[in-house]
């Protein structure tokens, strides 16, 4: 599924395995259709498949990058290789779901030392910083409250959303009070102060949540964090 940009038109790397059946991969090109229609711009995608990613010249030219949910990968090495690009180049980044987890990894493995930063859905081995929920959250709703002046916080208009869920795993409580020390800030929060989203404080755009709120599209509803990505994009 590639669209052929033209000129003057953002170009969007989603980065992932398409799936038909996935729900949230339903939603993403209406979130990206309905986001530009609202800041009266022109925005394409290319959905980048995993294995399709071998090193950082695959996503050059891109004006922003999504890892999207629908994880394990098929080569998890693709997705870390466009999350790293993407903070390495100040690029506008998003991640949801399995975005967000192997956010975590990569900044964990290449930015605050833990080399052997591991998924514990998918990794034997390592420090496990990705680990099973302690309820699923597989078609779930609830609430998640914002760090007040952030650029998610900014995006919604609000401190208390509601968004969908379909995920088991997520951050490792030991290593979210490391996270919090780090340039990676914890932004979003459930009711039981478990961890739901995250963002670089030394970037201009790279947010990662664990909720799908693009799945909003499916009913027409606003993706305030996709507008908030292609606006960055443009800027």
């Amino acid at each position: 599924m590639t669209h052929i940009p033209v000129k003057d038109t953002l170009r969007i790397a989603l980065v992932g395995d398409y799936n038909h059946d996935v729900v949230a991969h339903q939603a993403i090109p209406l979130a990206i259709d309905d986001a530009a229609a609202v800041l009266e711009i022109t925005a394409d995608y290319d959905w980048l498949a995993t294995s399709e990613i071998r090193s950082s010249d695959d996503l050059v030219g891109y004006d922003a990058i999504w890892v999207v949910p629908a994880s394990p990968y098929k080569n998890p090495q693709g997705a870390f290789i466009a999350i790293q690009y993407a903070r390495e180049n100040a690029i506008p980044f998003l991640g949801t779901c399995g975005g967000f987890q192997h956010a975590i990894i990569e900044y964990a493995r290449h930015v605050m030392g833990v080399s052997d930063a591991a998924h514990q859905e998918t990794d034997s081995t390592g420090r496990m910083v990705i680990v099973p929920l302690s309820c699923s959250l597989v078609e779930q709703v609830a609430e998640i409250e914002l760090r007040p002046n952030t650029l998610i916080a900014r995006a919604y208009g609000q401190e208390k959303i509601s968004e969908g869920y379909h995920c088991n795993y997520g951050i490792s409580p030991e290593f979210a009070a490391e996270l919090e020390k780090s340039d990676m800030r914890v932004t979003g929060w459930d009711e039981d102060g478990e961890i739901r989203a995250v963002e670089l404080t030394n970037h201009p755009f790279f947010v990662a949540t664990l909720f799908q709120h693009e799945r909003n599209a499916l009913a027409g509803r606003p993706v305030p964090l996709v507008q908030a990505m292609l606006k960055a994009a443009k800027d």
